[in-house]
């Protein structure tokens, strides 16, 4: 099964479960989130790879004109909807498909926003060309997503439990390579915030419905990482740990040739 197809049905199977989850369902990012859709009060958004929608419905509360949710899972999307109505966001509506190739036109949003979706994506680099694409010039792009220490055997730790436990994972990337990707793009870093995310092992894996077999592997690698991984990523005799967060705040630099990308690029 392509990549693509395989976090489709994963995450469309486990659509439910990521709504109510407390890791994606709270946090001062959707505050912070709801903030700036009331500073700057966007006529229209993207929650790009909403998944079940909480970074969507942040943008919703905090007054955006309207709100669309994107994602190639369409189990989530009616997740998402019926949320929606049951929330009584009327001016949110969805759209399937991959961050790779946005169907907007150029120019068209206010506000870009994605949350905990990148490390999934096939194509990271061509998805943030595309939502340089879609921004509007003094709009502004929200990417909110694990980063990996650019420490390499940090990072190697991190990329071996994240597939273990996901088969869908892809990479979460480095600060350092975000930071490339954001200015290949004519994308201009304007804020970056980090903070550490705990995670609790039984209900991380029960999230995803990891198989029992990935979970015995799982406790294995936790239990022989190297001592620096488990300083670095705190890890308890229950294999609680913590992993980096960041919000990443871009804005377009001024360059005639930034939309040179197709949406079927």
């Amino acid at each position: 099964m392509e990549q693509q197809d395989l976090a489709a049905r994963q995450f469309g199977a486990m659509a439910s479960r990521y709504l109510v989850s407390a890791v994606h369902a709270s946090g001062a990012d959707l505050d912070r989130l709801a903030g700036q859709a009331r500073t700057r009060r966007p006529a229209l958004a993207l929650d790009l790879g909403c998944g079940a929608g909480h970074a969507g419905f942040a943008l919703a509360r905090g007054g955006a004109g309207r709100v669309i949710a994107y994602d190639p899972a369409r189990p989530m999307l009616d997740v998402v909807a019926a949320e929606a109505v049951a929330r009584g966001l009327r001016q949110l509506e969805t759209r399937a498909g991959p961050a790779e190739r946005l169907d907007f036109a150029d120019s068209s949003f206010d506000m870009v926003v994605t949350r905990y979706s990148a490390h999934h994506w096939r194509d990271v680099p061509a998805a943030v060309r595309q939502i340089a694409r879609v921004l509007k010039p003094g709009a502004t792009a929200v990417v909110i997503d694990v980063v990996a220490p650019e420490d390499p055997l940090l990072d190697t730790s991190l990329q071996t439990v994240e597939l273990l436990r996901d088969p869908a994972h892809v990479r979460n990337y480095r600060e350092s390579e975000w930071r490339r990707m954001f200015e290949a793009a004519h994308l201009t870093l304007a804020g970056l915030h980090r903070w550490k995310l705990n995670l609790e092992f039984d209900g991380w894996v029960a999230r995803i419905g990891t198989s029992a077999a990935r979970v015995a592997a799982l406790e294995t690698v936790f239990d022989d990482l190297a001592e620096e991984a488990r300083r670095y990523f705190d890890v308890t005799a229950q294999r609680a740990f913590s992993i980096d967060a960041a919000w990443f705040e871009v804005g377009l630099t001024q360059d005639p040739g930034r939309r040179s990308h197709s949406p079927s690029e």
